[in-house]
């Protein structure tokens, strides 16, 4: 499945220098903002923001951000709306982008995501060219380093949790689930004493293209500069 391609670009948004960290912030308050608006401030009774905000403190976020995204959203009357709307294209070599944003404005937003793609190797394509390559899983990583359960142990529990499948590295345990089952198995995991690194809604791919350093490259500067525009939220592609 997704090795360890997921868990860089968690890492990469985890380390992330001053500069893009700043972006990477205002991106998880606007997430923050738009579940808290849509299923209230309490993380309780709001899946959603539950999510978002375990991702934001993943991601180092101050607890003040956070917190000044929910009342913002709950004491708004500016009216303000954002729409959720996901491009598919072509990277370098036609490898699969999927590209999910946050917007208030949908036409600066497609001119944006369009130069992006252009300027370097790839192409916008139409809606469902490439989503039908890429499926909604939950996904949630634990750390191993002060784990002493060996990795068949440790799969008997995550499937007693309800999970769909296990990768392991020396250093991590990531686990997949169906989108269902995912706050349940989080839960369950969480219960028997296991923190997350990290715990999302993801895309992954069912197959990946194979890429040689110079076309990763590529793709890698594709990303960066879509990721660079504020109305991105996430680039999914189908490259290790």
């Amino acid at each position: 499945m997704a090795g360890h391609s997921k868990w860089k670009n968690i890492q990469r948004r985890k380390n992330a220098q001053d500069a893009k960290r700043g972006k990477i912030f205002m991106k998880l308050a606007k997430e923050i903002y738009v579940a808290a608006k849509e299923g209230g401030p309490d993380p309780e009774s709001n899946a959603s923001l539950r999510l978002v905000i375990d991702k934001a403190k993943n991601a180092n976020m101050p607890n003040d951000n956070i917190d000044r995204a929910i009342k913002k959203a709950s004491g708004s009357q500016d009216g303000k709306s954002y729409e959720e709307i996901t491009y598919e294209g072509y990277g370098p070599s036609g490898v699969a982008v999927m590209v999910k944003c946050l917007t208030d404005n949908k036409n600066r937003t497609a001119t944006n995501v369009r130069t992006a793609f252009s300027k370097n190797g790839g192409s916008l394509g139409e809606t469902g060219c490439v989503s039908y390559m890429f499926d909604r899983k939950g996904y949630i990583a634990i750390e191993r380093e002060d784990l002493e359960i060996d990795e068949e142990e440790f799969m008997l529990e995550v499937i007693d949790a309800g999970a769909e499948e296990l990768e392991t590295s020396e250093e991590l345990f990531e686990i997949y689930t169906e989108p269902e089952q995912f706050e349940e198995v989080k839960k369950n995991l969480e219960e028997r004493g296991y923190e997350t690194a990290t715990a999302e809604m993801t895309m992954v791919p069912q197959t990946y293209a194979e890429v040689d350093e110079t076309l990763q490259e590529k793709v890698e500067k594709l990303i960066d500069a879509l990721e660079d525009d504020d109305d991105v939220q996430e680039v999914y592609t189908n490259v290790h």
